[in-house]
């Protein structure tokens, strides 16, 4: 059975930082290219990053491109997003998905929120 489980989030001012960490088990996670996904208050989900199974190609959605970083380390079968420069349209649960793309089993998700 697929299970994803997201940390790392909630309440931070604009401008800060954050790192959310995303632990897998159930599959072969190194061969997996997996995914970030957000879905903010009333809005539907938005795929914001991805990395393959290698990690080494990634891709960010614009409205986070040069302020978030996904990562991944296979051998504890962990995926992280680090996440600066967080702005108050930032603010939703994220979560994290196996494959490339915004459709694959996610976890339960980790709720952040940006607000002065």
């Amino acid at each position: 059975e697929v299970q994803l489980v997201e940390s790392g989030g909630g309440l931070v001012h604009p401008g800060a930082s954050l790192r959310l960490s995303c632990a897998a088990s159930g599959f072969s996670f190194e061969s997996s290219d997996m995914s970030w996904v957000r879905q903010a208050p009333g809005e539907g989900p938005e795929w914001i990053s991805a990395i393959a199974s290698g990690g080494v190609v990634t891709y960010y959605d614009d409205s986070v491109k040069g302020r978030f970083a996904v990562s991944r380390d296979n051998a504890k079968k962990l995926l992280y997003l680090q996440m600066n420069s967080l702005r108050p349209d930032d603010t939703a649960v994220y979560y994290c998905a196996r494959g490339w793309g915004p459709y694959g089993s996610r976890g339960q998700g980790t709720l952040v929120t940006v607000s002065s």
